[in-house]
């Protein structure tokens, strides 16, 4: 007959006040903060607040016709929209400090088997996003602003504000980073039971639609955009679901696993 599993939890003992949990918390929002503050001090001598903005403006300024160029009808704007480019750019640049933070803020609740889980997803979120900012900058913002620039009459001189310039390539990197986010999603939704493989696989179609009605909400009313925008989201989807399986299947706690639940009588 077997045994009673006496086994003690992990977690025994690491259970923390609620001030110490507060106090941990503050700690680790300092250090992120601190990693952001820096990498703004490093951009601010080099290349500088004027120089990023100008690297950030390079795809829609390419596409212009000769001698147009953006404007600021603000009078603050030529100051604060370089100094928002600079926390933006900062704030990627930390990104794996923040997000370490954050891991260690929570890693000392979680099972070894779960912390197997944390750490790929953190490191895969960081890249998937920073591609999809990538793919958009390098990639779709030339197509979009060529298509737009292909629609002007010739009356009208293109002279777009600064400050609307902003407020786009903000959105669609937004847009971009978190559809990239979508094999992370899948992955965490099936590991915690949400939903299963086999749903998923059956959610296919639907989610091939879902894909490209979002690409419609968000992107402007150009084919390559959304089609930029949906099709990776469809094959992330299938990424997702591979990477479900092998993450499920090397994330089980012990109890979980066949193989450990042998008879010893």
């Amino acid at each position: 007959m077997a045994e009673p599993n006496n086994k003690e939890d992990e977690l025994a003992g690491t259970e923390q006040p609620f001030v110490a949990h507060l106090v941990e918390l503050r700690d680790r929002l300092i250090k992120a903060a601190i990693a952001i503050g820096l990498m703004a001090a490093v951009l601010a001598f080099w290349p500088g607040p004027g120089a990023l903005y100008d690297l950030l403006a390079a795809p829609l300024t390419a596409s212009l016709p000769k001698g147009a160029t953006l404007i600021a009808t603000s009078v603050i704007s030529p100051f604060m929209v370089p100094l928002k480019i600079l926390l933006m750019a900062a704030f990627l640049l930390a990104l794996p400090v923040v997000l370490y933070q954050v891991w260690a803020f929570v890693a000392p609740g979680l099972y070894n088997h779960e912390k197997k889980l944390v750490v790929p997803l953190v490191v895969s979120s960081t890249l998937l996003f920073l591609i999809g900012v990538s793919f958009c900058y390098f990639f779709v913002f030339g197509q979009v602003f060529k298509f737009i620039q292909g629609f002007a009459p010739k009356s009208i001189t293109a002279a777009p504000d600064i400050e609307a310039y902003l407020s786009f390539v903000l959105t669609m990197f937004l847009a971009f980073g978190l559809a990239f986010e979508v094999p992370v999603a899948v992955v965490v939704l099936a590991r915690i039971g949400v939903v299963s493989i086999e749903k998923l696989k059956a959610f296919r179609a639907y989610f091939i639609v879902l894909a490209f009605v979002i690409a419609a909400i968000v992107t402007p009313p150009d084919v390559v955009s959304q089609l930029a925008l949906a099709i990776p989201m469809v094959i992330l989807y299938e990424v997702g679901i591979w990477a479900a399986k092998i993450f499920i299947k090397r994330t089980k706690a012990p109890e979980e696993d066949p193989a450990a639940k042998t008879d010893p009588s």
